[in-house]
């Protein structure tokens, strides 16, 4: 597959068993251009930065799957209509984890769906919490139910999030749906972590499936000091009078300002004539 061409939901299911694919949570379009020249073949995106129209200037090459609060929650038709906008955004595929119902109605209008398994984030009360899911047998067959509930349903990947590898490497084999795993072993067809992880951005938990690369919480930490210390030393610069300086004004011929002044003090000396003088010298000395 060339790399100047984006990837097609044919290309991704042709790919399917043969190698891993990396895929991104990314919020800005700085971090949608690095990955793609990082070579990142997917996106999750904001709804948001999907309708920006610098997107596809940045990251003309990434598959991109948008999901936000319309993928949850919402009713059918309300589902339809977001999807139908992120695909004339220029979208590749939607994500989505309402009814299965909406999933076929997508499905019927084309729109190609990335469902979700395992840790469902939004449904994470029937399954015990933010833990991981598919560590007892019948666990294990609900997460394969999901998965398979999802392929009928029409959808050609699913996201499946902290299950055992073991699991998830089985129902991956078992299923013609691409699997991306989040926190759910090597054995799928692509490794998804959000950007800011990989990017150390937060201070606090960070989930066991993610890696931080760089540690982006303390450059913040040295920006914010380095952007008091600039405003203190502004602050400072105007008390002492050392800005603005000469360089940082805008300068105004001698000559005209001398002209300025003395209409200046012209139009002063009218204002301090009798009233009924005034419109008469107004008028002699032009002025308005």
């Amino acid at each position: 597959m060339p790399r100047s061409l984006r990837p097609t939901v044919a290309d991704l299911l042709e790919l399917k068993g043969r190698r891993q694919l990396t895929m991104l949570r990314v919020t800005t379009l700085e971090e949608a251009e690095a990955a793609q020249r990082a070579g990142i073949e997917m996106l999750s995106v904001t709804p948001e930065l999907m309708t920006d129209r610098s997107f596809r200037d940045v990251a003309p090459a990434c598959f991109a799957v948008p999901g936000g609060e319309q993928s949850v929650y919402t009713p059918k038709e309300d589902c339809l209509r977001e999807a139908f906008r992120m695909m004339r955004a220029g979208a590749d595929a939607v994500y989505c984890a309402a009814s299965l119902d909406t999933i076929r109605a997508l499905r019927a209008e084309a729109v190609p769906v990335c469902g979700h398994s395992g840790l469902v984030p939004s449904q994470a009360t029937w399954t015990g919490g933010f833990r991981a899911v598919g560590k007892t047998v019948a666990s294990a067959f609900s997460v394969w139910k999901k998965v398979s509930d999802l392929e009928a349903a029409g959808a050609f990947a699913a996201e499946i999030e902290v299950v055992p590898a073991e699991v998830a490497a089985a129902i991956s084999e078992r299923t013609s749906l691409f699997m991306i795993s989040m926190g759910a072993g090597s054995g799928c067809d692509a490794q998804y972590l959000f950007a800011e992880d990989v990017l150390g951005q937060n201070r606090g938990h960070y989930p066991r499936h993610a890696r931080s690369y760089r540690n982006f919480a303390a450059e913040f930490d040295r920006l914010q000091t380095e952007r008091e210390a600039a405003f203190a030393e502004f602050a400072v610069d105007v008390q002492a009078g050392r800005f603005p300086e000469k360089r940082h004004q805008v300068g105004i011929d001698p000559a005209e300002f001398s002209s300025f002044l003395e209409a200046w003090r012209s139009r002063n000396k009218i204002a301090r004539l009798p009233s009924n003088t005034t419109r008469s010298a107004s008028y002699l000395l032009k002025l308005p």
